[in-house]
């Protein structure tokens, strides 16, 4: 059978955020094609939690599911694959997967995520999703009452910490080097008896993702239970930006508040615009935009 190549919207990112978008474009009739490579960013977490009626499954358990009653649409057609190039062609756009085949569609929804960039320290990457954690209300409640630290530093740590301390009364702030705080912060953190320790962090102990210590540079170890980390990241799809998408100053695809980003026709949704990361905020946000976005198509349609 011939696969089809021409749709009225393609979605590049087959997770939460996409799923929900293209059952709400499948439920509008809508042909749609969703390319998604497989690789979430939450694909080590062992539970999902805050998601009414899902709280405490596995993500991909959800995303399963999500895909499967998509799948009942006749509409939504799935690629799995990794999208590579995007181009503005005959009023709409051209996507190529990394098999060289190619779409168009006269809308597209990056609903791609974003990358983290995990430091150089040994067991970082293996302990983040399942004990280094990066949201207290993702995993704050199973981490709470426990031993806690917190790697980061100045307004950010400080806003981290309040949420934090809110769940344990044992939270110890790694700046990974010299504290980053005014007097005043550094008065706040003591009031309410958070530590700092500015010695790095050479490497993160831990039994299959399971932290038990901090092995810190000066030799001297702390026992965790829990790590929550604020790292750097890029956009999981580098599509958007080589067609001229502006990014937000923190690194997210800008975005209205109908979830258009500055290339006309060009819509985002999920993690690759928000700072709020949760499987929730996603399959919200992709919702919206799929209603958005066929609003958009009816709308350039003589039907009435």
């Amino acid at each position: 059978m011939t696969e089809q190549k021409i749709f009225d919207v393609i979605i590049i990112g087959g997770s939460y955020a996409g799923l929900s978008a293209a059952m709400a474009l499948g439920r509008s009739l809508r042909s749609t094609l969703v390319i998604d490579s497989g690789q979430p960013c939450n694909r080590q977490t062992p539970h999902s939690h805050n998601f009414l009626t899902q709280d405490g499954k596995r993500p991909a358990e959800i995303a399963l599911t999500g895909r499967r009653q998509v799948e009942q649409y006749p509409s939504v057609q799935f690629h799995d694959g990794l999208a590579v190039l995007g181009t503005q062609k005959n009023g709409g756009f051209e996507i190529t997967v990394g098999s060289g085949a190619s779409f168009w569609g006269k809308k597209l929804l990056f609903a791609s995520g974003i990358k983290d960039e995990m430091p150089d320290i040994p067991g970082f990457a293996a302990c983040w999703g399942i004990s280094v954690v990066h949201c207290p209300y993702c995993h704050g409640y199973e981490f709470r009452n426990r031993k806690t630290g917190l790697m980061a530093n100045g307004e950010r740590a400080l806003h981290m910490a309040s949420l934090i301390r809110n769940l344990t009364a044992d939270l110890t702030i790694f700046t990974n080097g010299d504290a980053d705080f005014t007097d005043d912060q550094l008065h706040r953190l003591k009031a309410r008896q958070i530590a700092i320790i500015e010695q790095p962090v050479s490497e993160i102990l831990h039994q299959n993702g399971h932290l038990d210590s901090l092995l810190l540079q000066d030799g001297n170890m702390l026992e965790l239970d829990a790590l929550y980390a604020s790292v750097p990241f890029v956009q999981h799809c580098p599509i958007p930006e080589s067609l001229g998408c502006i990014l937000t100053e923190q690194g997210h695809i800008q975005v209205d508040q109908l979830q258009k980003t500055s290339v006309t026709g060009v819509f985002a949704c999920g993690d690759n615009v928000s700072p709020m990361r949760s499987v929730a905020n996603a399959v919200a946000s992709g919702n919206f935009t799929g209603a958005i976005i066929n609003k958009e198509l009816v709308e350039h349609t003589d039907t009435l």
